[in-house]
């Protein structure tokens, strides 16, 4: 499982990707596979670690990432006859080294950081299994193995059927990620917003967030992780999810609704994947119809949120799809395998060993 090195696996506070692999991990070490993890040197995990990156780099302003990235896919692949797969869930840059193994490759597909960056994806599709976080998030110009919905650790996010009476913003802060359009919404619905996450556009945060943070109807908690993230998200009444770009996926909707919190959301992305109107949510187009749906907010039912996720979006329903899919890549290179060895002889009077 190769794990990307920006953060540590798990990452103490902020980090998705690394999250998520290490939930998978997890997860299927507790079912008895044998699961090599390759991420930073801090980091934890109940199968084996191996990596020769010390910290992630966003960690280290001292490392740079590239030469770290680097390291860390090579690290893997001089490696990579000892193991039956790999899991790639660190991007692009490893898949240069997928024609130097036979070894079935998965990659997950967290996002198209760019269009720039689409060349290298169809340079080795015909090489590396991809596999896409939600189908709305599936490129017309490359060809998947599977969609699979990311999972979570369900009793990680207690249930409050309660809630409370403020929003809650929880992600970068970002334009993508509508932080500015969270202040605005929370302003005209006369309800205190909490914002939580990293400050990822220092630019967009002096010019768009700071001011409006007065400690009172606009608070800011920075990034939140651990049982603080969940008791933040359970304590909203509602998640303001108001992105400004096509959202690969949104752990964070998910978190928010497995508390029991509903999420109201730009219908943008994996979103109309993860919300039901008017079930687990509202869907909106516009700031009009947010300030609506926070005002409609009580018409949504707390443990219909908590049911969604529990049925569709938990570390396990994520385990028991991509164990299915690596029985049968690893069953097709067996095939493969087992054809070369044993080629089939078109001559007369031949037939299949």
């Amino acid at each position: 499982m190769l794990a990307p090195v920006s953060w540590r696996t798990p990452p103490r506070h902020y980090g998705p990707w690394e999250q998520v692999t290490s939930l998978l991990t997890e997860e299927l070490v507790a079912r008895g596979v044998d699961v090599t993890l390759f991420a930073t040197g801090d980091s934890i995990t109940s199968g084996r670690l191996a990596g020769p990156v010390a910290r992630g780099y966003s960690e280290d302003e001292a490392m740079d990432a590239r030469s770290a990235e680097l390291m860390h896919a090579a690290h893997l692949f001089e490696r990579a006859a000892e193991f039956d797969l790999i899991h790639n869930q660190a991007d692009y840059l490893p898949l240069g080294f997928s024609r130097m193994t036979d070894v079935p490759i998965v990659t997950t597909l967290h996002g198209l950081s760019s269009e720039r960056v689409l060349p290298v994806y169809r340079q080795y599709q015909d090489r590396v299994s991809y596999v896409a976080i939600s189908a709305t998030d599936r490129h017309p110009g490359l060809t998947y193995e599977a969609t699979i919905h990311h999972g979570i650790a369900l009793d990680e996010f207690p249930y409050d059927p309660l809630g409370g009476d403020g929003l809650i913003f929880f992600g970068r802060i970002h334009p993508d990620k509508g932080t500015r359009e969270a202040i605005t919404v929370a302003r005209a619905s006369g309800r205190r917003l909490d914002i939580a996450g990293i400050v990822q556009d220092r630019e967009y945060f002096e010019r768009e967030v700071r001011d409006e943070i007065d400690g009172t109807s606009i608070r800011f908690a920075g990034s939140v992780g651990g049982a603080d993230r969940a008791r933040a998200l359970g304590g909203a009444r509602a998640l303001l999810h108001l992105i400004n770009f096509d959202e690969p996926f949104g752990l964070s909707v998910v978190e928010a609704m497995a508390c029991g919190t509903p999420v109201i959301a730009r219908r943008r992305g994996s979103m109309p994947e993860l919300i039901e109107h008017g079930v687990t949510g509202f869907l909106v187009d516009s700031t009009e119809e947010a300030v609506e749906a926070v005002r409609r907010i009580g018409e949504i039912d707390r443990r219909a949120c908590r049911a969604a996720v529990a049925e569709r979006f938990t570390v396990a329903h994520m385990a028991d799809r991509y164990l299915e899919l690596y029985r049968s890549l690893i069953a097709r290179r067996t095939a493969i395998r087992s054809m070369a060895r044993f080629p089939l002889d078109q001559g007369a009077g031949s037939k299949a060993a």
